[in-house]
Formats: C-alpha cells, sequence, structure tokens
C-alpha cells in the first residue's frame, strides 16, 4: 500500500508529505479499521442485508446522500437509526407525511415582540434539516413540493430563508426511505431529487437463515447498544482519503462508455439501451460511479480502482437515473436489467489500470 499511499500525499497537501508515507500508510490502516469496527455495530442491530449496508457506508464516505427503497419490515429505517447510533454526529428524524409543509424541514420565521421596547423583530426558527446525519423517513408519503424542500440542502449544504444563506453543519449527509411507488399513498419522487441521491439502495426480503435470525433477535431481550466508533472529523478525513483514490484514464474512460451507453439514440448505445430505455443517465451518473468505486476500494484496503469497483457500485448508482419505456415495462423490465445489460455489454479495460 506504501506506493498508492505516496502518490496520494504527494498529490494532496492535505494528506501529508512523502517523507511522511509511513505514518500516513498506519493511519489509513487506523481509519479502515474503523469502518471495520462500524460494520461490526451495525451488525449487532441489522441482520443480513450486508448489500445495503455496504452502500449505506459508501455514502457516508463519498458524502453523498442514499435513498433506500424496499416494504415495509425490512429495517430501513433501523439500518440508519442504527448507523447514526455508531457515530458521534448529530441525528434527527423527519416522518414525511402528506401535510408536511416546507417549512417543517428547514426552519420557519417567527415574529417576535421584546416586551421590555414593544418593538417586534422576526427570528427564524431553524428545521430539522440543522444536523449531521439526517433520516427522511418515506420521503415519498409527502407531495413533491414538500420532498423538494431538501433539493437546496442536499446539492448546496445550506438553507436560504429571510434572503440569509445559512451553511449546514458538516460532514451532512440524507439517508431517505421509501416505500414503492406501486404501494398506496406515495408520490414519485420529481427526477431532479432522484438525481441528487448518491444512490438508490434497494432492500429485499431476508433469506431462510437470516430471517429466523431476525425472529430470534427481536422477540427477546432489547436490543444490544451500539457504540459510537467514528467522530465527524474522522469521516471527513475518510472522504478526503476516498477523493485520493487513484484512477486510472483507461477506468475513466470505460465509467463515461458506461454512462453513454445507456442513452438510447446514441451511437454508444447497446441493444437493450434502445430497445427499453426512454430516457439514459446523466453525467452525474458518472461522477457517482467513480467516487463510489473509490469508496470501494477503500472500504477492501486498497488505494486505486478497479473495474470490478466499478461492476458492484454501478446498479445503485444507476437504476434511479435510467427512465424505463413503456416496452420495458409491458416486458416487466427492471432498471437493474438494464444496468446489467449495459455491463455485460461494455467491454471494461483491461491494461492501463492503476
Amino acid at each position: 500500500m506504501t506506493k498508492s499511499v505516496r502518490s496520494m500525499t504527494e498529490g494532496d497537501p492535505g494528506l501529508g508529505h512523502p517523507a511522511d508515507a509511513g505514518a500516513m500508510e498506519r493511519r489509513i490502516e487506523e481509519l479502515t479499521g474503523r469502518l471495520a469496527a462500524l460494520r461490526a455495530e451495525i451488525a449487532k442491530r441489522v441482520i443480513g442485508q450486508q448489500e445495503a449496508v455496504e452502500e449505506v457506508l459508501l455514502c457516508l464516505l463519498t458524502g453523498g446522500h442514499g435513498l433506500l427503497e424496499g416494504v415495509p419490515g425490512l429495517a430501513k429505517t433501523m439500518l440508519v437509526h442504527t448507523l447514526a447510533d455508531a457515530l458521534d454526529l448529530d441525528f434527527r428524524r423527519i416522518q414525511f407525511t402528506p401535510d408536511l409543509m416546507p417549512g417543517d424541514i428547514t426552519g420557519t420565521e417567527v415574529i417576535e415582540e421584546d416586551r421590555s421596547t414593544g418593538r417586534r423583530a422576526t427570528r427564524f426558527l431553524r428545521g430539522p434539516v440543522f444536523t449531521h446525519v439526517l433520516l427522511a423517513d418515506e420521503i415519498n408519503r409527502a407531495p413533491p413540493k414538500t420532498q423538494a424542500a431538501l433539493l437546496e440542502a442536499m446539492q448546496e449544504r445550506h438553507v436560504t430563508a429571510g434572503g440569509e444563506l445559512m451553511q449546514l453543519p458538516s460532514p451532512f449527509f440524507v439517508l431517505a426511505t421509501q416505500n414503492p411507488i406501486e404501494q398506496e399513498g406515495t408520490y414519485p419522487l420529481p427526477e431532479a431529487q432522484l438525481d441528487r441521491f448518491m444512490l438508490k439502495i434497494s432492500l429485499d426480503y431476508p433469506d431462510g437463515p437470516d430471517e429466523v435470525a431476525v425472529l430470534r433477535a427481536t422477540t427477546g431481550d432489547a436490543p444490544p447498544a451500539v457504540t459510537p466508533v467514528l467522530s465527524g472529523p474522522e469521516i471527513e478525513e475518510l472522504q478526503r482519503l476516498v477523493r485520493g483514490v487513484a484512477v486510472s484514464d483507461p477506468v475513466l474512460e470505460y465509467t463515461a462508455r458506461l454512462v453513454r451507453s445507456s442513452r438510447p439514440g446514441r451511437a454508444e448505445a447497446v441493444s437493450a439501451t434502445d430497445r427499453w430505455v426512454r430516457w439514459g443517465a446523466g453525467p452525474r451518473a458518472g461522477q457517482a460511479m467513480i467516487l463510489c468505486a473509490k469508496a470501494h476500494a477503500l472500504l477492501n484496503g486498497r488505494l486505486h480502482v478497479h473495474p470490478d469497483d466499478l461492476a458492484r457500485v454501478a446498479p445503485a448508482a444507476l437504476r434511479h437515473r435510467i427512465l424505463l419505456n413503456f416496452q420495458a415495462e409491458s416486458e416487466g423490465r427492471t432498471p437493474d436489467e438494464a444496468v446489467a445489460a449495459l455491463l455485460s455489454e461494455v467491454e471494461p479495460p483491461r491494461s492501463g489500470l492503476a
């Protein structure tokens, strides 16, 4: 790992100097060890769902936001609560309902009277978005106007009210849960809102042994306590390390080909795209794939990105950025099948890797 550490420190003065490569390597090993401890803390309460847990950690490491989708009862909310308990950060939860207003998320201005002078002045009461970790629970239960109240916060990391710009705490990331849009009482998220989520994380029913373990764990004693293992500064340090993970030009070009191949009617489009896709992914999809591939490499003890890292993160990074057409819907196709077709038809690089 030393050679990769040296290249990172040379490329980013904030990460150290070449002479400190040994100390830097030890620090990386310490931080990645904290990630292993974080996984262990989450596993105390969340049984199975390893892929979902890993993808939530990818959002944490990249500073992105995650959208967790699954039918009720699959531990979506439990996963976010447990992650928050394992981080030394402020945590707030918003339960999205049809009557939720934008001000219930960002905050509201109130008029206060000074009893000594009788003069009135406005004061902004900060909403629950002013936190480090925000759980937007059942986000698609609220109408689009309320969903959109998160847009500025998610993208710009600040809130504007009364002409004043107020920065959100750092680190800040949103983990939202939603039920499948086919269920009654749900509103589809606007495309602009969907694109703000780094990953769309899909949770499925547990397999037999995991379901038995869930029954055993949830019908006995109180759930085990979770200990915080990562602080805010350490998370920001990990996020800087992710940015410094090496990625070669062939891997960058491969990512661009994957994204461009998702756009129907283009020369790069694969056959499945022209058959099933109405709208393909935009440039933000490639950015998400590269950042998450870097984080995936770091989680696995590497400081360079391999095409396998991209294949691992591609479904979660692309499934909410690809809109299927009527033919695909009539055939019962899913966005994941379209992504699988991209991965099978677009040739990965075989040389020139970092």
